[in-house]
């Protein structure tokens, strides 16, 4: 059975940090590229970061520079740190995995709320 345990979400003030993680389980991590999505009020849901089994990354223009992901091969979990948060980060925060030999094998977490406000 897939799992994706996101953690680490809360309430932080403008220019605080929160670190996330997923903690995954029953997939092969080193195959799959994992990646944080996020989902505010009303929105569609958005790409924000992710992380290659390389060890390759990409950030939304939003998130870059501010935000940092990275991925533990042997704890077989995913970690976005955010630094400089905004009111506008605020969301729920989506685990996503995807393996890399079959695109169709994707995976997401339950999702860990994020606010940010003062």
């Amino acid at each position: 059975q897939v799992q994706l345990v996101e953690s680490g979400g809360g309430l932080a003030q403008p220019g605080g940090s929160l670190r996330l993680s997923c903690a995954t389980s029953g997939i092969i991590f080193s195959i799959h590229v994992m990646g944080w999505y996020r989902q505010a009020a009303g929105k569609q849901r958005e790409l924000v970061a992710f992380v290659t089994p390389g060890g390759g990354t990409s950030y939304d223009v939003a998130a870059k520079g501010r935000f940092t992901i990275s991925r533990d091969e042997i704890k077989d979990t995913v970690y976005l740190q955010m630094n400089g948060l905004e009111p506008e980060d605020t969301a729920v925060y989506y685990c996503h995995a995807r393996s890399v030999r079959n695109i169709d094998n994707e995976y997401w977490g339950q999702g860990t709320q994020v606010t940010v406000s003062s």
